[in-house]
């Protein structure tokens, strides 16, 4: 979507309400519904598997879904920053608290499921002193997307924008540093960018997949705690954040390094096939995470 036309429909919203934006969104939601077949198909294999009792029908309306309420992210956004009209309340905050109290630093690893931009502004509103770090992804003549990073960074949060090339190994330096000053990094735990990443592979909704070994690393070398964080929307302008208990990765020796690393995606897996089952329609993740063959089955621990 082009910047302009963005900024554009913003404008008129403010004019003459908000059904401007709403109705909007619909068309284009329904737009990529009907145009891009292959983000579809991909939504409904998913949802096979995760609804694997139900027929196609319904795993058609669970993509339809996941399509519309995707636009809440942008509707949310722009009431946020025009209305400051949304709330929330947390579980688990008290863990972040004491990591934060200590001024030890931590890592924040979020997903491709709900809104974890607005949790980004939200929590810096609640601690103006907070220091936040976020590592993007950038795609190329993707306009909407550098309004986010523009409106991060407006808000006091450090963004460190990796593209598909890959990042400098100064880049993890530099968040171990920030950490080390008592600040927070924030990285996705869900979505490889790049076809030479480093991998580890964890068992899925029953299938072998392969996650980021980035956010895993981050916390070896820093010593520092990792927490699941998750954002999802309960109802209109409201919004429930869910922190898991510090995860630490420490190892006695170098060659147990590989196993602590393991251990840690896969409990980040397990938590994240839990939030998904509770919350299926909020998963925005539009590229293939499964494998492709819906009977390739992994029921037993990874081997490396």
């Amino acid at each position: 979507m082009r910047k302009i036309l963005y900024q554009s429909i913003i404008l008129v919203s403010k004019k003459l309400g908000l059904w401007v934006f709403i109705l909007y969104a619909w068309f284009i939601a329904t737009g990529f519904f009907i145009f891009f077949p292959f983000r579809v198909t991909t939504s409904i294999r998913f949802y096979r598997v995760l609804f694997n009792n139900r027929g196609w029908f319904f795993h058609l309306w669970c993509a339809w879904k996941q399509f519309h309420n995707f636009t809440d992210v942008f509707f949310d956004r722009f009431l946020l920053h025009e209305f400051n009209d949304i709330t929330y309340s947390s579980e688990g905050w008290e863990h972040l608290e004491e990591t934060l109290k200590n001024k030890s630093g931590g890592i924040l690893l979020m997903s491709h499921m709900g809104n974890w931009e607005i949790a980004a502004h939200l929590l810096k509103r609640k601690k103006k002193e907070l220091k936040l770090l976020l590592y993007m992804g950038v795609k190329q003549k993707e306009q909407i997307e550098q309004v986010q990073k523009e409106s991060l960074a407006h808000s006091g949060i450090k963004i460190i924008a990796v593209d598909q090339e890959g990042g400098s190994p100064f880049d993890i330096v530099e968040g171990i540093k920030f950490i080390e000053s008592g600040g927070l990094v924030s990285l996705t735990g869900d979505l490889i960018w790049k076809k030479d990443q480093r991998t580890v592979p964890v068992k899925f909704l029953g299938h072998e997949v392969f996650l980021p070994k980035a956010p895993y690393l981050l916390a070896l070398l820093s010593g520092a705690p990792l927490f699941v964080f998750f954002a999802f929307r309960t109802r209109k302008k409201q919004y429930y954040f869910t922190l898991s208990e510090p995860i630490y990765i420490q190892t006695s020796s170098r060659d147990k390094r590989t196993e602590a690393i393991w251990q840690a995606a896969q409990r980040y897996a397990d938590i994240l096939e839990t939030k998904l089952r509770r919350h299926p329609l909020q998963w925005y993740h539009f590229k293939p995470f499964l494998p492709r063959n819906p009977n390739r089955r992994s029921n037993k621990r990874p081997r490396f």
